[in-house]
């Protein structure tokens, strides 16, 4: 009988009573093993005893990023040191990094859900997995291949960059998953493509991580190297990393694994629940975390909770693909824009490529003006360009209320990076 990392619930009243379970063990767990939040929950008002049901996360206090660096070396640690047999840092480039403490349940709880994302995806044990993220104290490349061993797949840990390997091991190992950033399988499929190599591999799918992807990019990407499916898979240092959800072959949302963290969808002004379906940040409760849990953490990420059930008859609820972060809004002439409206506004017009950047300035006048680069389609005629800038323009201030002077650039102008790419430049003071 082929193994299954699936839930071992059946059923969302079965999955609720394990939820409540998990959340008072965990709530008694880092008030008797964590100083930091025994002071938070004392100055709450709320002990153990006092979580009954889930409605009593509202009770509970918030947990920021800023707790993390102001906890530095080792935050929110909720059990001895001699049951730490992992540290992990985030990728952040200010300050000093987020590190958080694993025990090995929390390792081998990590490895098993992670095997459940490349079981969601309907690989097999046939199926050969290039990894090309990134290795050491980030979270990325240490997890990406424990689940796939655990799964059961061929794992190949290549690591970021370098595209002679990498084509050279999509040709030669005959590679069928590909694992990496968005703007990392932009920069791969184009130089498939212009080495004439797409009938020489035989990769397949595709798993993006650590960035969002427009529609268009991602279109882009599946037509350069032929594949017949692919997925997002959300994750972040504080929450274990990568693997904590993904999208199903149906591809109606991210399917979140709700056995392991309480999601939470909250107006990030107000911190009150906003209704399923509505924006808002996500706010996480870890239910089996031991070394650094997590309560009410604020994300600072944007989506939405997906009503309704999935075509694949998964019992675990489903959240939208990451739409941006609530700090990284950009304030233009009186108007809260995210990135990602604009990167979807774009996903909608024919005739473009996937790359884009918005500049920001303040002249002398005292206003703020925007700019948008806009990369033509490969195929794109360059007589239209004008025509084009016109109707990106017209669509982002029917679409988002602000004018943008639009500039046309050729394919393959701005920037692509093995990593995450910058798409937004502000050069006010």
């Amino acid at each position: 009988m082929t193994k299954t990392f699936m839930p071992t619930v059946k059923t969302l009243d079965e999955l609720r009573e394990e939820q409540i379970k998990d959340l008072q063990w965990t709530v008694s767990h880092v008030y008797n093993g964590s100083p930091f939040y025994r002071k938070r929950l004392d100055e709450a008002g709320v002990t153990p005893q006092d979580i009954g049901s889930l409605d009593d996360l509202e009770r509970l206090p918030f947990t920021t990023a800023n707790d993390l660096k102001e906890g530095y070396p080792f935050p929110l640690l909720s059990v001895p040191f001699d049951r730490v047999v992992r540290i992990h840092a985030s990728s952040g480039t200010t300050g000093k990094r987020k590190i958080l403490c694993y025990t090995q349940k929390d390792i081998d709880d990590w490895t098993h859900f992670f095997a459940r994302c490349y079981e969601t995806a309907q690989l097999t044990s046939e199926d050969r997995v290039q990894l090309a993220v990134g290795y050491g104290v980030w979270t990325a490349g240490v997890s990406f291949q424990a689940g796939c061993e655990a799964f059961g797949a061929m794992a190949i840990p290549a690591g970021p960059g370098n595209m002679d390997m990498q084509c050279q091991f999509l040709e030669d190992f005959q590679t069928t998953v590909m694992v990496a950033t968005a703007s990392m399988g932009l920069l791969l499929g184009e130089e498939i493509h212009k080495r004439g190599m797409k009938d020489k591999i035989h990769l397949k799918k595709m798993i993006f991580g650590s960035e969002r992807s427009s529609d268009a990019m991602r279109k882009r990407i599946k037509d350069l190297l032929g594949l017949e499916d692919m997925f997002d898979i959300p994750g972040m240092t504080e929450l274990y990393g990568p693997g904590t959800g993904l999208d199903c072959v149906y591809h109606t949302g991210i399917h979140y694994w709700a056995d392991y963290f309480v999601l939470e969808i909250l107006d990030p002004e107000t911190l009150k629940p906003v209704p399923e379906g509505e924006i808002g940040e996500m706010v996480v409760t870890t239910l089996k975390k031991e070394a650094a849990p997590l309560i009410r953490y604020r994300t600072r990420d944007l989506t939405r909770l997906i009503p309704g059930e999935c075509p694949c008859g998964s019992i675990m609820p489903r959240h939208d693909r990451i739409l941006g972060r609530s700090d990284d809004m950009i304030i233009f002439r009186a108007v809260n824009i995210y990135p990602g409206q604009i990167d979807h506004v774009l996903s909608g017009i024919p005739g473009i490529g996937s790359e884009f950047q918005i500049i920001l300035d303040r002249r002398e006048d005292g206003r703020d003006y925007m700019s948008l680069k806009v990369e033509r389609a490969q195929d794109g005629d360059s007589s239209e360009d004008d025509n084009l800038g016109k109707r990106i323009g017209g669509e982002i201030k029917n679409q988002i209320l602000v004018s943008a002077n639009v500039d046309i650039v050729e394919y393959g102008d701005l920037p692509r990076s093995e990593r995450k790419s910058q798409r937004v430049f502000d050069n006010r003071e």
